[in-house]
């Protein structure tokens, strides 16, 4: 979604800080030295000096650890590992999508009249692979995803950062905030509560599978009723409207703290 400027002023809640350290462990009080309890249960800090290769063995520690570390996965984590959700409708995966087995199913959905209204992404298969491949080979804040209902692909779905996303300009955005976009393909799949069933279960997932989450947020465009409709009857509450580039949205917000009442 292209950047814009203007925030939205409902739904005015604080946004945590930014400048989070994603390593909370507590480091060491004073580099070089070490805390020892006295015999009194109170500390004594003794001038323990650290040899030059213990250092060095510290501090190769630490790089190999930042070498396994991988970026991506620290941002979404990755739906592969994710469990199946069972459903009214079914059992239901996240698969992340490859270009080249996805495609053509993913294109000819959005050639569906129904689904181009609002993703606008109607054309030949190079138009939907231009919209794929800045995700596939981004930095992993945004992750493309087949929804695979018993077996058979039936969904499209984004999995999001929408706290990095150019719409946190538009909403007090609260860090680690995940956002979906999804599409049902296929005439028989909508319009009898499967898109309802389904963004309760992805939300669940991102719940249970990202910790550090606390909201699930969405921005249908406000003109799709019954997106909006499926949202609200999933758990989500709307929380404000916000003019985005290229539509006016309404804000979707599935809360951690109430997802078990809603």
């Amino acid at each position: 979604m292209p950047p814009a400027d203007a925030p939205a002023a409902s739904d005015a809640v604080p946004p945590e800080p930014a400048d989070v350290d994603p390593d909370p462990r507590p480091g060491p009080r004073d580099p070089g030295t070490a805390a020892v309890p006295s015999g009194t249960g109170t500390e004594d800090t003794l001038d323990l000096k650290l040899t030059e290769e213990l250092l060095a063995l510290i501090g190769e520690d630490r790089s190999r650890a930042a070498a396994r570390r991988d970026p991506a996965a620290e941002l979404l984590g990755d739906p592969a590992t994710w469990p199946g959700a069972t459903t009214e409708a079914g059992v239901f995966h996240l698969v992340p999508v490859v270009l080249e087995r996805d495609l053509a199913v993913l294109s000819r959905w959005m050639n569906d009249p129904a689904v181009a209204a609002f993703w606008e992404l109607a054309g030949p298969e190079s138009v939907t692979a231009d919209h794929l491949r800045p995700q596939l080979e981004g930095d992993g804040r945004s992750i493309p995803c087949l929804g695979v209902l018993d077996g058979t692909p039936m969904s499209y779905w984004e999995i999001y950062r929408a706290d990095l996303d150019p719409l946190a300009r538009h909403y007090p955005a609260r860090l680690h905030d995940t956002g979906i976009h999804l599409l049902i393909g296929g005439v028989k799949n909508r319009g009898r509560g499967v898109g309802t069933t389904l963004l309760r279960a992805v939300a669940d997932l991102v719940l249970d599978n990202l910790p550090r989450c606390g909201r699930v947020v969405a921005e249908p465009d406000l003109r799709n009723t019954p997106s909006v409709s499926a949202f609200l009857s999933a758990g989500f509450r709307f929380s404000a409207e916000v003019d985005l580039p290229d539509k006016r949205a309404a804000l979707m917000i599935r809360d951690r703290t109430y997802r078990d009442h809603l």
